[in-house]
């Protein structure tokens, strides 16, 4: 048998090694960004709080847009050097480079100037890493066909998330103590300079090492509305996409608060080091016990093995509100429990995604690994962006005041927001990923379709029992499928009774309307910008959410208007629309 995509030898060591390692980097990279950034540009740059929030929805609506485009990008690049390398090795010099600008602020800069400069290089930072993190997480979902194996795959990239995070919990520390060094701005410059150089090598290693696919990229891309449109029909897509909605509202709050949290709740002697205490506590559990959760989910499944960690996770988060000044103690335990499910899901779900990435070929005869990657990291992002943002404007907003005693109503905020508001959604969450079909004995029907395709016979979708026939025999050309994919089937039904010119009147007024939310939403956030020192900037960073969701839906439908005027001038008849709409069933 030959060695082909679908019968593939084991993933050797070294090339999993290779293949985890630029994770070590990357995870360093977010802890600075995601745990210490915000308080660090509010204590020490002086940069006002409110201009921090609204700096970071921008810079994270402006991140999410990128996504599509980029998965898009990659799936349809060919090169001599694949579909995936050329970007990383681009962009990977680039994403340094503006990681070092973020933690090097000039001292000559005034409040405002800080955070100008916070939102451009914070920009810059997060569209380089895009181009680095989207091809490279197509490539792990296309490395290996197997079940088992891509759990064992994401888990060493977990064990190196896992090592990253807790190097740099402590490092901050180790440069204050140990090193004797006292100022915070000197700290994170040598930080940013450390992580961006160990992210080159790290990065250097993987391109070397870790082979692309060929096979998979000599196969001809799709367009990008239609292929949005086939993904939203993948069942496992929309329970796992959904999850990750939920999930990913509150999943910024805890980082964003925890030293705010440690700081004014736990009131601890030296907050510095305590946090970094309490992050050691938290991620060294997760280091530690992501050998112990691979085995669990090799004997019981990915899923099962999820739902335990999520339960876990809630009842650990819960316990966090009920800590108060001088609970070091009781909140270290917190960590440790909370700490030990918190790399499971990093490994879990990249793993069960690359599976609904299978389940789509069965369906479509595409291999879509980066626009599958970027879907799930589109939406989540957008929705994460007032988790990330909204804490820091609501904190403004009840009289936070930095480096002093807070009052008693922003304690509960803290409180409340750190422990008891993801709850709420993290258990909706966990009741829809509770719905996902695909196991390991669905998973290898999965698999044994595709090889049918490939034989040219027909095969049975496992999850909905349908007959799913081989693309080359289909009463339809797939050029004309793709085609009609571009509208939705109550789009494609109007056709049939009205013609094609209502549902051309339709996608423009849709297109306009995307166009004018947009413009309002921006309009509403310039007006709320205008004094940042005085406004909360809550009202502003919402209005940023929507100017970028509306825009996304305004490219969107826009880049539907040629194919809606062609079907308009009648081009299709209404046989083959109703053959498109029944082979959908």
């Amino acid at each position: 048998m030959s060695d082909t995509p679908r019968h593939r030898p084991p993933l050797p060591t070294s090339v999993k090694l290779a293949f985890g390692a630029p994770a070590f980097a990357g995870a360093a990279m977010g802890i600075p960004i995601g745990v210490l950034m915000p308080q660090f540009y509010s204590d020490v740059v002086l940069a006002p709080l409110g201009l921090i929030a609204i700096s970071i929805a921008i810079a994270r609506a402006f991140d999410a847009l990128t996504d599509p485009v980029m998965g898009w990008l990659s799936d349809r690049t060919h090169t001599r050097w694949g579909r995936r390398k050329p970007y990383i090795a681009l962009a990977a010099p680039f994403a340094a480079l503006s990681f070092y600008m973020l933690f090097a602020p000039p001292p000559s800069l005034d409040p405002n100037g800080a955070a100008l400069w916070f939102a451009v290089s914070f920009c810059l930072f997060f569209l380089f890493s895009t181009v680095v993190e989207i091809p490279f997480g197509a490539l792990g979902a296309e490395l290996t066909p197997d079940y088992t194996e891509r759990s064992s795959l994401f888990g060493y990239r977990s064990f190196f998330v896992s090592l990253g995070l807790l190097i740099a919990a402590v490092f901050p520390t180790f440069l204050e103590k140990g090193m004797g060094i006292e100022s915070q701005r000197e700290i994170f410059i040598i930080m940013a300079r450390l992580y961006g150089g160990v992210a080159l090598c790290l990065t250097a290693i993987m391109l070397w090492r870790v082979p692309e696919n060929r096979e998979y990229a000599q196969r001809e891309a799709n367009p990008l509305v239609p292929g949005v449109r086939r993904a939203l029909r993948n069942r496992p897509f929309r329970i796992l996409l959904l999850a990750g909605i939920v999930s990913a509202i509150p999943a910024a709050i805890p980082a964003v608060l925890m030293p705010f949290f440690v700081e004014y709740v736990l009131q601890p002697p030296n907050p510095t080091t305590w946090v970094g205490l309490f992050l050691l506590t938290y991620l060294g559990a997760g280091l530690l016990m992501i050998p112990f959760w691979m085995l669990v989910a090799k004997k019981i499944g990915k899923l099962p093995t999820l739902i335990v960690n999520s339960v876990i996770g809630i009842a650990g988060s819960a316990l966090y509100f009920f800590a108060g000044a001088g609970d070091l103690k009781f909140a270290g335990g917190i960590y440790f429990l909370t700490g030990m499910v918190s790399m499971a899901g990093t490994f879990l779900i990249p793993a069960m995604a690359a599976d609904v990435i299978d389940y789509d070929e069965l369906r479509t005869g595409k291999r879509r690994e980066a626009q599958f990657t970027s879907f799930w990291a589109l939406i989540p992002k957008f929705v994460a962006i007032p988790g990330s943002s909204v804490p820091l404007a609501i904190l403004a907003a009840a009289g936070y005041v930095p480096n002093q005693p807070q009052s008693a109503e922003v304690l509960l905020w803290i409180r409340f927001m750190y422990s008891l508001f993801p709850i709420v959604f993290y258990v909706v969450s966990l009741a829809i990923v509770s719905r996902y079909p695909i196991s390991e004995a669905v998973h290898a029907k999965i698999r044994e379709g595709i090889a049918r395709h490939d034989r040219g016979e027909a095969a049975v979708d496992p999850i909905t029992q349908g007959r799913i026939e081989p693309f080359g025999s289909r009463p339809q050309s797939e050029e004309i499928g793709w085609f009609l994919d571009y509208f939705s089937p109550g789009e494609l039904q109007q056709s049939l009774s009205t013609g094609g010119g209502p549902v051309f009147k339709r996608v423009l007024a849709v297109t306009g309307a995307s166009l004018a939310l947009c413009v309002g939403a921006s309009s509403v956030a310039v007006a709320g910008f205008q004094d940042p020192t005085s406004d909360p900037a809550l009202r502003v960073v919402l209005a940023i959410v929507v100017a970028g969701i509306a825009f996304t839906a305004f490219v969107f439908h826009a880049m539907r208007l040629g194919a809606a005027r062609e079907l308009a001038n009648g081009s299709y008849d209404p046989d083959t629309i109703s053959t498109h709409l029944a082979e959908q069933h």
